[in-house]
């Protein structure tokens, strides 16, 4: 604990760093539990997520590709316009 100044009340005292919506706030210990027994009850329950697994994605099938032997030449292919 550190002593600030408390965001809620304005005094100067030991003061707990909470975050809260992603911004952090100095409460002091007095503060905090009224807030706390406040919000007791409150919000909205937190659902159950389900991990639902994919299949993995099928290639498309590719052409198949004459290609040489290892140890001979390549096969060289152009087009002309």
């Amino acid at each position: 604990m550190l002593v600030y100044k408390c965001d809620l009340c304005g005094e100067v005292k030991e003061c707990l760093q909470k975050e809260i919506d992603a911004k952090e706030y100095d409460i002091c210990e007095e503060c905090w539990s009224e807030l706390q027994s406040k919000l007791q009850g409150k919000g909205k329950p937190k659902e159950t997520r389900e991990i639902i697994l994919l299949p993995p994605a099928e290639e498309p099938e590719k052409p198949e590709q004459d290609r040489p032997e290892p140890g001979e030449p390549p096969i060289i292919r152009g087009r002309v316009n």
